[in-house]
């Protein structure tokens, strides 16, 4: 077996070597005589080191030398400047007025700089960068100073946070319309209604509906919050679908006669049983009912169908479709729907009781119980809004424990 003499082709060599280099022996690593090696134009002698070291980083990350050229960049810079070329001027690529000034700014002082930047292209992104001087240890010929740029992505941060400035500012809004009515009320019986019976019936009625609609709402909202705490939760219990549908049509059957109209359902022979939390499952079917029956009560019918499916890969799955048959839904609100506080028309929603939430509600019990919600409508057709929950895989036993 034929021995390498020379420790530069062996492992502990080349180890050695890259801490030589980070040492600023490199040309000693290089070359047993000390000799740096001949190096391409403009190609800065420790580059390949830079760009292994960095291309390790899960975040992007750009390292330019003393006259602001690029050195070395790592893979995820590329999303962030995608002109980036080794040995051009990082300018030609950084054309984020903030970032440059920033490089300008630790170019000359040789502090570190933090600066924050948005992006509009391809998508709105916001991004913080710190722009860090680095001396390393000199090469001949070549100055050590260097610049080492790091990127963190704050797109999901700031958009978490519009969501929570907006989602308050919807709550507070929703709180606060029936809130001023009930104080509105009050006023007028405690002053000109006072002594009068048939106003007093009347505003108490409109009170009443006002304080259920508030009632609604915040339970809604605590619904929705606790959904959420327990969204990285997968629920394990085995449930059989049939029963749950059977109950929310019968639960129903009220409301559905008070707006004449029918609730038929279609049931599968065979039991559908899924891993879910009961009360999530009725309380997100009784959702997409409730809107049926109200929304589509100009059709004069609603339909329920059970029955087992298969996913685009072909995994077992059971679906739950809500047909009704009333004015429909245009294409565009289509995608928004889910949305929190998202109203296709806001009067007639308010009108119907509802409180923006129901189907923001539905998603998320969905997604918590690894399934979907899909939804089709033509205008004047209808609209048919379909659970898809994934099937139980195991054996089910009398115990509700899965084999």
């Amino acid at each position: 077996m034929a021995v390498e003499d020379d420790p530069r082709k062996t492992w502990p060599g080349r180890l050695q070597g890259a801490w030589h280099a980070l040492a600023g022996h490199g040309s000693t690593a290089n070359d047993p005589r000390g000799a740096p090696q001949a190096l391409g134009r403009g190609e800065h002698p420790q580059a390949a080191l830079i760009a292994s070291l960095i291309g390790g980083l899960p975040d992007a990350a750009i390292v330019l030398d003393a006259a602001g050229g690029v050195i070395a960049f790592n893979d995820a810079a590329r999303f962030i400047a995608p002109a980036l070329r080794q040995g051009e001027p990082a300018l030609i690529s950084l054309r984020m007025p903030e970032l440059v000034d920033a490089v300008r700014r630790a170019s000359k002082s040789r502090e570190p700089q933090r600066v924050e930047f948005f992006e509009r292209v391809p998508l709105d992104r916001w991004f913080e960068a710190f722009v860090v001087p680095v001396k390393l240890a000199g090469v001949a010929g070549w100055r050590a100073d260097v610049l080492l740029m790091t990127f963190n992505d704050l797109s999901p941060l700031r958009r978490v946070e519009e969501m929570r400035a907006d989602f308050v500012a919807n709550a507070s809004h929703e709180l606060r319309t029936p809130l001023a009515a009930l104080l509105g009320f009050i006023e007028t019986l405690q002053g000109p209604a006072k002594n009068d019976p048939a106003a007093r019936e009347k505003f108490l009625a409109i009170m009443q509906g006002q304080a259920t609609r508030m009632a609604r709402l915040i339970d809604d909202l605590l619904s929705l919050s606790r959904i959420e705490l327990n969204a990285h939760l997968q629920p394990n219990t085995p449930v059989d679908l049939a029963p749950i549908v059977r109950q929310v049509a019968d639960g129903l059957q009220t409301l559905a006669r008070d707006r004449s109209v029918a609730i038929k359902l279609t049931m599968p022979q065979e039991a559908l049983i899924v891993l879910g939390d009961r009360d999530e499952l009725i309380r997100a079917l009784e959702n997409l009912v409730e809107n049926a029956l109200k929304y589509g009560e100009a059709g004069k019918r609603v339909e329920i169908t059970l029955g087992p499916a298969q996913t685009r890969a072909g995994a077992p799955e059971a679906r739950i479709a809500v047909r009704d048959h009333g004015p429909g839904i245009a294409p565009e609100h289509l995608p928004r729907l889910t949305e929190r506080f998202y109203r296709v028309d806001v009067a007639d929603s308010r009108a119907q009781g509802g409180t923006g939430l129901g189907l923001a509600l539905v998603k998320h019990v969905l997604n918590r119980h690894g399934g979907r919600l899909s939804i089709e409508s033509t205008l004047g057709q209808g609209a048919t809004f379909t659970m898809h929950l994934p099937l139980r895989t195991g054996d089910f036993t009398p115990s509700g424990e899965l084999s």
